[in-house]
């Protein structure tokens, strides 16, 4: 009679292959996103020429020309000079105030990006672990800004301050301060009962420590993302100020003052704010994909 032979056993995994897989994971996901890939890549290709604008430009941002005034895409002027993207109103080359325009308008959406999650990140902290007084005060504060519409906001302060790249920062930056606060408030809230927190607390760790140790670092992924599709909310604001004449000086490119100065040309000379708006617009939807990218990745429950 044939003795059964045992089931070999299941060798298990390498640990080098065990530790590799996290990484991998988050790359492979990352990179299965189209419109992730799509987002990164445009984003890295804009700031790269806004970067280098002053090398890559083929003509001074500021140079007038009489004899060139509104040509179109693909045309050479009488004096022999060649524009690609055509010319505005005064004669000024497009695609070099494009790109000297993409520095201003990326420095304003990474700046008010920067300043609120300064602003709203500890506030929020501060509402959802302490609670009681300081929560009720954050929180109808938040209320009073959320009910006063944006651009009646941002005129009034503007109207103090005056216009100015700075400014503007300034207005956009504590204007966008709630979302952190709040989204944060909603993470420390639900953190909070965990029980490696009480763990924490057994072990006599002090409140700061405990904020700064163990909450702080698990609400980075949501603040990650805000801030992410905040940049393009931002941009955004700035070329609607800048459009009604609150935003920065005219002497500076903007997308927001080159769509601006060609409103009264959409008939005769489109291509003054369309090209710039379209700039815009793709790049705007670059960070949203981007952020839409990172949500997915970063979020467990999102994950297959």
């Amino acid at each position: 009679m044939n003795k059964a032979t045992p089931p070999s056993p299941v060798e298990p995994a390498p640990l080098a292959e065990s530790v590799r897989r996290p990484s991998a994971t988050f790359g492979s996901r990352f990179w299965r996103s189209r419109r992730a890939v799509f987002g990164l890549t445009f984003l890295i290709i804009v700031s790269a020429v806004a970067l280098f604008a002053p090398v890559l430009a083929p003509y001074p941002e500021l140079r007038q020309d009489p004899s060139r005034i509104q040509l179109p895409p693909f045309s050479t002027s009488d004096s022999g000079t060649y524009h690609i993207l055509g010319t505005d109103a005064l004669g000024r080359d497009l695609l070099s105030r494009m790109m000297f325009g993409g520095r201003v308008s990326l420095l304003v959406g990474i700046t008010v990006v920067s300043v609120a999650a300064l602003l709203g990140v500890p506030l929020g902290l501060v509402s959802g672990f302490f609670g009681k007084w300081p929560d009720a005060i954050i929180m109808r504060v938040a209320d009073v800004q959320l009910a006063v519409p944006f651009i009646l906001l941002a005129i009034a302060i503007m109207a103090i301050l005056g216009t100015g790249l700075w400014n503007v920062i300034f207005v956009l930056g504590v204007s966008s301060w709630v979302g952190y606060a709040r989204i944060v408030r909603g993470s420390v809230l639900s953190l909070r009962a965990q029980p490696f927190i009480e763990a924490a607390r057994c072990t006599g760790m002090r409140d700061r420590r405990l904020v700064v140790s163990h909450l702080l670092p698990n609400v980075w992924t949501p603040v990650l993302v805000l801030a992410t599709q905040g940049v393009g909310g931002a941009i955004l604001a700035e070329s609607s100020l800048t459009f009604l004449g609150l935003g920065i000086s005219p002497l500076i490119p903007t997308w927001g003052a080159m769509i601006a100065d060609g409103r009264n040309y959409l008939t005769t000379a489109w291509w003054i704010s369309t090209l710039p708006g379209l700039l815009l617009t793709t790049t705007v939807l670059a960070i949203y994909f981007l952020g839409d990218g990172l949500r997915d990745v970063l979020d467990p429950r999102l994950r297959m």
